[in-house]
């Protein structure tokens, strides 16, 4: 690894590897391809960010149109947030990248590419658009790394990822990550990887030992005040939904019950997803109410409570879901709440998942049981006008999880979509709740396991 690098590590306070991160990176850095399957959490992004940086050190800058490396990944947030990551590194190594993903206009990823830009961030769909209308070759690639595998062939993105491996050189060097390993990402590997390395560390198959998972047994009657109870906890609170719907409706009724909460689901402009991504980074709202959209993709730092509210279909999304809290060797709790026509579900679901929980009736929001998993003060925020004032409410009174609000940005500050190795994030634009603190994706290179 060039010095260089190693520096801005330790810089950041990347002063040991997790265990995906010592499996892998002996085989990447010599430039062999690396199947490695770990969970949301484990240290993936820096695993394949430091020997792709390393391998494109020191050699010539990219052409017109044609990177040099491409990272494909399925959601625009996690392409935001890998280039996040991204950036002291690339910086460290004078190397430019740039973000491509829809919901967007195109016209700054063109110029980027015009441009010349050593290492493309991208969704499929998008970067098929650019190489389609010319703007873009693969045929300089050395190399390519496929980030959260699996949940690329949830989506239905693997066709289009085929058609892309098939246009970047045969002699590249190609890196795939993913939780899981199924029929067709398990295609994938035999058809591009060239004897691969296969590596595995902290399987999404397995429970992890820091994270205590909990059944809310209710009445349907009781799930919105106990949800409101939870989440108006100090600290940060992940709620999945199972539609789109149901999350925009929890959240408008979070909100309602003096909960700061946002949404973030498949319905929002890419202008939304990131203004309620920044509120909740920036501790500006404690909740995020989600569909699984988020399960993957999504990293943020010091989540000690994840709540389905709807109970999801099946093992692996209760999994992925779950991922969101404990990360990094840190505690957290996962509680599923279960009406009466939901038991038996979970049941099965939280067997399937090798879990088992701690099941609990929950009759009204004074049970103590509620503190217990939610300690601390809760506060409710009532809103006059554009003011908020925190108005203390019963509850525990131990300290939990604490979110600083951190203080206002100035827009001279706020990224800008895409860009080079100092622009390469989507832009913030304020919205009426505003964007307080470091929202803009810092919390991706404070967090060590990242």
């Amino acid at each position: 690894m060039p010095a260089r690098l190693s520096t801005v590590l330790t810089d950041l306070g990347f002063d040991s590897a997790t265990p995906i991160q010592q499996a892998t990176l002996p085989d990447a850095l010599a430039g062999r391809d690396v199947l490695g399957r770990g969970r949301t959490g484990s240290g993936k992004t820096l695993a394949f960010l430091v020997p792709l940086v390393a391998r494109l050190s020191g050699k010539p800058r990219a052409g017109r149109g044609a990177p040099r490396a491409l990272i494909l990944a399925p959601t625009r947030e996690l392409v935001a947030q890998i280039d996040a990551a991204l950036q002291p590194l690339a910086q460290a190594a004078r190397l430019t990248s740039y973000t491509v993903f829809g919901g967007v206009g195109q016209g700054g990823q063109v110029a980027a590419l015009k441009r010349g830009t050593d290492i493309i961030v991208a969704c499929p769909g998008r970067l098929e658009d650019l190489i389609e209308q010319g703007h873009c070759s693969l045929s300089q690639v050395e190399v390519t790394v496929l980030d959260e595998a699996d949940h690329m062939a949830d989506l239905g993105f693997l066709p289009a990822v085929r058609r892309l491996l098939t246009l970047t050189p045969t002699t590249s060097q190609r890196m795939l990550f993913s939780a899981t390993l199924d029929k067709a990402v398990d295609a994938l590997v035999r058809q591009f990887l060239s004897d691969p390395r296969v590596h595995q560390a902290d399987s999404a198959q397995s429970p992890v030992n820091t994270m205590s998972h909990h059944v809310l047994q209710l009445t349907r009657e009781n799930r919105l005040p106990v949800l409101i109870d939870l989440t108006s906890a100090p600290g940060r609170t992940v709620v999945f939904t199972r539609t789109k719907y149901g999350a925009k409706g929890l959240a408008r009724q979070l909100n309602r019950g003096g909960v700061p909460a946002v949404e973030l689901h498949g319905n929002l402009s890419q202008n939304a997803r990131i203004r309620n991504l920044d509120a909740f980074h920036s501790g500006e709202a404690s909740t995020l109410v989600a569909t699984d959209i988020a399960a993957r993709g999504i990293h943020v730092d010091d989540v000690a409570l994840v709540i389905h509210a709807d109970p999801p279909v099946e093992h692996k999304a209760y999994l992925h879901r779950s991922g969101r809290t404990a990360r990094a060797g840190k505690s957290g709790t996962v509680v599923t709440l279960a009406t009466p026509d939901q038991v038996q579900q979970v049941k099965q679901l939280t067997r399937a998942a090798g879990i088992k929980p701690t099941t609990t009736t929950v009759n009204s929001t004074d049970d103590a049981v509620l503190v217990e998993l939610a300690p601390g003060t809760r506060t409710r925020a009532t809103q006059t006008g554009a003011d908020q004032t925190r108005v203390a409410q019963s509850g525990g009174n131990q300290s939990r999880r604490g979110a600083p609000a951190g203080h206002r940005r100035p827009a001279s500050e706020q990224p800008r979509s895409g860009g080079t190795a100092h622009q390469g994030r989507p832009r913030r634009r304020r919205g009426s709740r505003g964007s307080r603190g470091r929202a803009d994706g810092g919390a991706a290179l404070s967090a060590k396991h990242r």
